[in-house]
């Protein structure tokens, strides 16, 4: 059994490990166009729109000369491209504002909250996401996430998994690499932490792409805590 009693941070993955982004985007925009009486495919714009975050990232890493982006700026062109392809018709520059800033406006996974509270009681918790800090914090304030601070790959100017960003956000703390755990969804982030050092810990979301999803039904790595939900890393945390 893994050795976690040095852990003192906890830092989560936010997109489909805290949030339900798809879900609530779907939600949100069908809301808000029927009162406008835009009609559009909001579950095709939603899926697509996910489909090029990594390489809307990928881009930022490959052009330095550039300076970073945050995700906000990389969302609303990654939004832009897919309402042309889609057909969208009839959105304004405030309309195309307040469809990016639905990534500011997501709803916690039913568990998520109330484990968060368990763990904070112990650890500091924070969020390290590729979402920028104004993104972060208002979804905190939104979905009543209660981080003990926000850490952001905007912090670092570097994207996840970038090694930058893992022991950037240990090194804020004034800890070592391995009193951080890394919480998330996705098998891949949790390698390119423990890489890094970080203890790790893994908690299925198999609905977070709906029936697009592929990956991460399961644990496939060594990981130093495996649990059903955030319920269950408090408990195997002592919380």
């Amino acid at each position: 059994m893994s050795d976690i009693s040095g852990v003192k941070a906890l830092v989560f993955d936010v997109f489909g490990t805290c949030v339900d982004w798809r879900t609530s985007l779907i939600d949100d925009f069908t809301k808000w166009s029927d009162k406008r009486g835009i009609r559009a495919d909001w579950t095709a714009l939603v899926d697509g729109w996910r489909a090029v975050y990594a390489a809307s990232m990928d881009e930022v890493r490959k052009n330095p000369q550039n300076g970073y982006v945050i995700l906000d700026v990389l969302h609303r062109r990654s939004l832009e491209k897919l309402v042309a392809q889609l057909k969208i018709q009839g959105l304004t520059d405030s309309d195309l504002h307040h469809l990016t800033l639905g990534w500011h406006r997501l709803h916690s996974w039913p568990d998520t909250n109330a484990g968060l509270a368990r763990l904070k009681k112990k650890y500091i918790i924070s969020p390290l996401s590729n979402g920028n800090v104004a993104l972060l914090t208002n979804m905190a304030k939104f979905a009543g996430m209660p981080w003990d601070l926000i850490m952001s790959a905007e912090l670092f100017e570097h994207y996840k998994p970038d090694p930058e960003t893992y022991l950037g956000a240990a090194k804020l703390l004034c800890l070592r690499p391995e009193e951080v755990m890394m919480v998330a969804a996705h098998n891949n982030d949790l390698k390119a932490a423990q890489q890094q050092g970080l203890k790790t810990a893994f908690v299925a979301r198999p609905t977070e792409y709906g029936p697009l999803q592929k990956l991460d039904f399961e644990a496939t790595g060594d990981w130093d805590v495996v649990a059903k939900d955030f319920g269950g890393i408090a408990d195997r945390m002592g919380c």
